[in-house]
């Protein structure tokens, strides 16, 4: 029987907001994922929990790793899910963060486990974290989406309401449980560049940990995302100026932001989305090698 497996339970927790995201198709750009990942390394998050993996993941989909370089041992590691204690002794709460890769199985037995771990804890608060591809530009600011219930926990934020409809991922279920069950809850999504799918953006996880910070009031040190992701726009900025069809799409998708309708694209004046993303990810992996300008 799938089961929570603890290593120790955390006691004391203030005011506790549980916060997840997920790596898979929840996670464009590994903007959740990253975003997620900052917070812990910033709080000196310390894991107190695991779900056993065995009855939730497709291990031909999701294998598990080995590493038998020189400096491995040979241990496998699998894919799983986690639950990390998060204390943040200047803020108003501590956080319990929720990490791994969406599940293949057992979705509702999943949120049934952690929103049991949330009640014993002490939860009053649920935040997900996710992010999409979308036909937006890199040069204008990430334009997050957010719902919340109640709806005045990110009123004045800024947020989009969200349109969507269509199949959802772990994060959607998991929201929609813990709203079900009474808890404050708040969904925070941010758009990725289609054209940069193959490559971590870090530019749409920092402002996933920003926006964060005014739902939870936990002061985040995201240093090391402002960093790479102001590296991450000159490289693409690079890329782009070296390519005038990428030039192209740029431009209509910045025309259309500013004018918040997206024309359609000319498919005889500019490639598809995929070919410059394979093109992006190319270029980008030889800046990484060869250093930046």
């Amino acid at each position: 029987m799938t089961r929570l497996e603890w290593e120790s339970r955390p006691e004391g927790l203030r005011n506790p907001a549980l916060v997840f995201a997920f790596t898979g198709w929840n996670d464009a750009g590994d903007a959740a994922s990253s975003a997620l990942r900052v917070v812990g390394e910033s709080l000196g998050a310390r894991r107190v929990a695991a779900v056993d993996p065995e009855e939730m993941f497709d291990f031909q989909a999701v294998r598990p790793t080995i590493d038998l370089s020189e400096s491995g041992d040979g241990h496998i590691v699998w894919p799983e899910i986690e639950l990390l204690e998060a204390r943040a002794p200047g803020a108003p709460r501590d956080l319990v963060l929720v990490a791994g890769t969406e599940p293949s199985y057992r979705w509702r037995t999943l949120t049934e486990l952690l929103l049991g771990a949330a009640r014993e804890l002490g939860v009053t608060r649920v935040v997900g974290l996710g992010a999409l591809l979308a036909e937006t530009p890199h040069t204008r600011p990430v334009a997050l989406t957010g719902v919340a219930a109640p709806p005045t926990l990110v009123a004045g934020m800024g947020f989009r309401t969200p349109t969507y409809r269509g199949p959802t991922g772990i994060v959607g279920v998991l929201h929609a449980a813990a709203a079900a069950a009474g808890h404050e809850t708040a969904s925070l999504w941010a758009p990725v560049p289609h054209y940069l799918a193959g490559t971590p953006n870090p530019r749409a996880a920092l402002a996933l940990v920003r926006a964060l910070e005014g739902v939870t009031e936990v002061a985040i040190d995201a240093g090391s995302l402002e960093d790479a992701a102001a590296r991450h726009e000159r490289q693409v900025n690079a890329a782009v100026a070296r390519d005038p069809a990428a030039q192209a799409l740029v431009e209509r998708l910045e025309q259309a932001a500013d004018e918040e309708e997206e024309p359609p694209l000319d498919p005889n004046r500019i490639p598809s989305a995929d070919a410059l993303a394979s093109e992006f990810e190319r270029f980008l992996r030889q800046r990484g090698n060869d250093g930046e300008t």
